[in-house]
């Protein structure tokens, strides 16, 4: 078991240095799944997804698999996606609507509000001495939903979603409350495994634009790199960190990089420019978001009317990731908006064969296996990219920095050492 000598040292603030060992070592992998995964906010799906009382979806916990379902009555739960009996799966699909699951061993039912209904032999080799009301599907200890985006946690102690998102929903707002009736997903899910460690890519859409223009360059070159902006000008960025390792990169602009365009695009474009001023305010009416990661491990990448999508990364060992990537729109947008936004999205970044993601997957997984060296583990990683510049904007809330600066990745790996010394959410919030 580790304690507490172990981890000292593993995250250097102060230095700007991160060791190799948090992304390949197995010990530490194992404590972060308790400490991380079973302990923060996670996201699990889209209001959008479950919009009828039955409806479901599949989704993970670290690497527990849990249940979202919209009960006969209208609520959102979310179960440990076991049977109590043996711990077969009780839902086997990705999706879709039910009044009840069975487990197929042995064939307990359960409702859809995770209570025991039925048990075959309850009378006959049960003698109707088993409590049907203690052995219900497991709930997650927390379930709530930020402007369609729905999270749970485990930990009963954990603040409320709210307070975990603090500042990040300020900018959180500009992506999923810019115009009225919210956001939906559109089109399927992107489902994908990569040789590397959760956190090289939650680190990288916490806000790496430093990487662009030289990772992404052949993808920016051949025009499946988005609108074509010059990513080398960084004075037109700035990057946010928050409370709880949140981080976000946003734009210094009032208009999408799409409203310019004189098509339905271009035109609902500008429609939603004018409704951010009017709905969220003079500041947020100046700025657009770009890449962000709600700690630890839901990302965003937002680029107008052209990249849309959404993510998670669920952890499948210290050296493999599993991820799911939608594409997202909103939801009183004309459909020939959202096609485009779809297309355009699964050419530049949506799913593994994306031009974006390509480049990627190919750095992540050579970083992961390059830290399993002996000798490599002895070196730490460079993170002091801004080190000292941080700073505060009374109109913008979170830590600040101007381009081009590693303080969001910094914050990150903060929170992550923190997390991980701590024994409970109490002493989280010392």
């Amino acid at each position: 078991m580790l304690d507490s000598k172990d981890l000292k040292g593993l995250v250097d603030l102060d230095r700007g240095l991160v060791s190799r060992s948090i992304y390949v070592d197995r010990d530490l992998y194992e404590l972060e799944l308790e400490r991380v995964f079973a302990r923060c906010w996670l996201f699990l799906a889209h209001e959008s997804q479950i919009p009828n009382p039955g409806d479901f979806v599949s989704a993970y916990m670290g690497e527990d698999p849990v249940l979202v379902v919209r009960d006969s009555r209208g609520k959102i739960n979310a179960f440990l996606n076991t049977c109590r009996h043996r711990g077969m799966r009780v839902c086997r699909a990705d999706a879709g609507n039910a009044a009840a699951f069975t487990c197929t061993y042995h064939g307990w039912t359960y409702g859809n509000d995770g209570k025991l209904v039925g048990v075959p032999g309850y009378k006959e080799y049960y003698y109707e001495e088993l409590d049907m009301e203690q052995w219900g599907l497991v709930p997650v200890a927390q379930v709530d939903s930020y402007k369609g985006l729905i999270f749970a946690t485990f930990d009963p102690e954990a603040p409320l979603l709210i307070e975990y998102l603090g500042d990040m929903a300020f900018y959180l707002d500009v992506t999923f409350d810019r115009v009225e009736g919210g956001t939906e997903l559109i089109g399927g899910v992107h489902k994908w495994i990569m040789p590397c460690n959760w956190k090289f890519a939650a680190d990288n859409f916490a806000g790496d634009g430093y990487h662009v223009p030289i990772t992404h360059i052949s993808a920016m070159k051949t025009g499946f790199g988005g609108s074509g902006t010059d990513p080398r000008d960084f004075s037109k960025y700035f990057s946010v960190t928050t409370k709880w390792g949140h981080g976000f990169d946003v734009f210094w602009s009032s208009y999408s990089t799409y409203s310019a365009r004189e098509d339905v695009v271009g035109q609902y474009a500008r429609a939603a420019d004018e409704s951010i001023a009017r709905r969220l305010g003079e500041a947020r009416s100046h700025i657009r978001p770009g890449n962000g990661n709600v700690f630890p491990h839901l990302s965003l990448a937002v680029f107008g009317e052209g990249n849309r999508t959404i993510r998670v990364w669920h952890p499948r060992g210290p050296d493999k990731v599993e991820t799911w990537s939608w594409v997202f729109q909103d939801k009183n947008a004309p459909q020939e908006v959202k096609d485009f936004t779809r297309l355009a999205t699964e050419r530049q970044q949506a799913g593994p064969a994306s031009g974006f993601e390509q480049d990627d997957g190919e750095n992540w997984g050579m970083c992961t296996e390059s830290s399993k060296g002996v000798i490599a583990r002895r070196y730490p990683m460079n993170y002091t990219l801004g080190l000292g510049r941080e700073g505060k904007r009374e109109e913008y809330p979170g830590s600040v920095a101007l381009y081009p600066s590693e303080h969001n990745q910094r914050g990150l790996h903060g929170q992550w050492a923190k997390l991980m010394a701590a024994d409970s959410w109490a002493d989280v919030l010392r």
